[in-house]
């Protein structure tokens, strides 16, 4: 999808690059019993505060060009070096007062004035993932496409980063969408709804030789099932998203499947990266396999680590339990912020801050906030359901927690959250030592953060300078 410092990070919609940052080590805060709790003291807040990013966002960072029918999206953002990666469903992107034609692909400076590269590799449809080498000189990208780098390529490829080309020789050709890569050490982890990648019989999730693209034999997880109660909608198995546990050790992958590696599991599961393969954890909940609505069936889109490993942070969809009676408070793990044990054991959840019925997309965390993004109205609100409950915080868009026991982070006037942003299904977040970047959409034409036009698809928060 992370304290630790100089650390690989990893964590949105599937891997982030290379990029070596520092985390802010701070004290944490106060743990309480549930997110209905005040928190912090106002002394711990304001020390910790110190170390959460801004609510108000850089100026100047790349944005969505609106075009056609189809909202444009950016799907994920990685950082490598001092270059910023981004793709997704686009065909233009503007910056600086200039505009771009970029399809699917674009990368631009991590720092003011937040540069548009040269990079273009065309790409015919949509990029759901990108990972990057070591050096940055090549980026393994997936999602539904026919072509990139001016060559026929089925979904995933490999490009040059530095003169657009296809690397032709790199396996090019998936039988289904790719929805997720993670390169870790000499495998690139690549998950999706195919039944075929580059000729290998591993459906859903594989390991591919970063060198040639084949199947190189890492990865046997035997995924399969999907999710069947009365009135679903149909669920194809799929693997949609994954993240790399601060210690390189572990994976955690999310999607549509029943049994992984002949084990139980639903909407996620754990393995461990070993030397010769990826074994599946004992790590697992019954609460994930509590149904949401009928056309939620699968609502875990995503999860962080906390730096320190201990707790995994989950970001939700899923509207309300399938056999909700509309009482109150809600219950479950359908549209909430949650965060779990991560030791390898069956586990229940230490809180849950509910948003009354609106979705989250994309999470990440330090060891002083949570954040959580997608189109919430509200946090703490657990009593109402598409209303504002007895409780709640108005907490739009974005929002941040305090990490011990989930409660809202305020602003200063402590009358609402500290952050917001569009509801533009904010889809990625990544975390680095500048601070949080956002990705997200142009839905219904909306382009604000932190209060602020001009920031459709991209938004940067960066930390305070002391």
């Amino acid at each position: 999808m992370r304290t630790l410092h100089r650390l690989l990070v990893w964590n949105g919609a599937g891997a982030t690059a290379l990029a070596v940052i520092a985390y802010v080590v701070a004290p944490a805060p106060a743990a309480a019993a549930s997110p209905a709790d005040t928190g912090p003291t106002a002394d711990q807040a304001a020390a910790a505060a110190a170390h959460h990013v801004s609510p108000d966002p850089a100026i100047g960072t790349p944005q969505l060009v609106a075009s056609g029918q189809k909202e444009q999206i950016v799907r994920q953002i990685v950082q490598c070096g001092g270059t910023m990666y981004a793709v997704g469903r686009f065909a233009k992107i503007s910056q600086g007062g200039t505009t771009y034609s970029r399809s699917g692909a674009f990368s631009f400076s991590a720092k003011a004035p937040y540069k548009v590269t040269s990079w273009n590799p065309q790409v015919q449809g949509d990029v759901h993932s990108i990972a990057l080498t070591k050096d940055c000189r090549h980026a393994y990208i997936g999602g539904h496409f026919t072509a990139a780098g001016g060559k026929a390529a089925k979904d995933i490829a490999e490009v040059r980063t530095y003169n657009n080309t296809l690397v032709t020789q790199w396996g090019h050709n998936s039988n289904g969408g790719v929805n997720t890569l993670l390169l870790t050490g000499t495998h690139l982890l690549a998950g999706g709804f195919f039944t075929s990648v580059n000729g290998s019989s591993n459906r859903y999730y594989l390991s591919l030789s970063p060198a040639t693209g084949r199947d190189d034999g890492y990865l046997h997880l035997g995924i399969s099932g999907h999710y069947t109660y009365p009135g679903v909608v149909p669920n194809p198995t799929m693997v949609y998203n994954q993240q790399l546990s601060p210690d390189r050790h572990y994976v955690l992958a999310e999607g549509d499947f029943t049994s992984v590696q002949g084990k139980a599991r639903q909407q996620i599961f754990m393995f461990r990266l070993a030397a010769s393969h990826g074994n599946v954890t004992t790590w697992n909940s019954t609460e994930f396999s509590q149904p949401c609505v009928t056309k939620h069936p699968f609502y875990i889109t995503t999860a962080a680590w906390a730096p320190d490993q201990s707790t995994i942070y989950l970001a939700d969809t899923g509207l309300h339990p399938l056999t909700w009676n509309h009482t109150f408070p809600l219950t479950g793990l359908c549209d909430a912020a949650v965060a779990f044990p991560a030791k390898r054991s069956m586990v229940s959840h230490k809180w849950a801050n509910y948003t009354g019925c609106d979705s989250l997309y994309s999470v990440a965390a330090s060891s002083t906030a949570v954040y959580v993004a997608g189109h919430p109205r509200w946090s703490q609100n657990a009593n109402a359901c598409n209303a504002a409950g007895r409780g709640s915080v108005d907490d739009r868009g974005l929002q941040g927690l305090w990490p011990g026991n989930g409660s809202t982070i305020v602003n200063g006037k402590r009358t609402r959250g500290r952050y917001t942003m569009a509801r533009a299904n904010a889809d990625d977040m990544l975390l680095t030592g500048a601070g949080l970047w956002i990705a997200s959409s142009n839905r219904f034409g909306q382009t604000s953060c932190g209060n602020v036009g001009g920031h459709a698809g991209i938004c940067f928060l960066p930390y305070p300078r002391h």
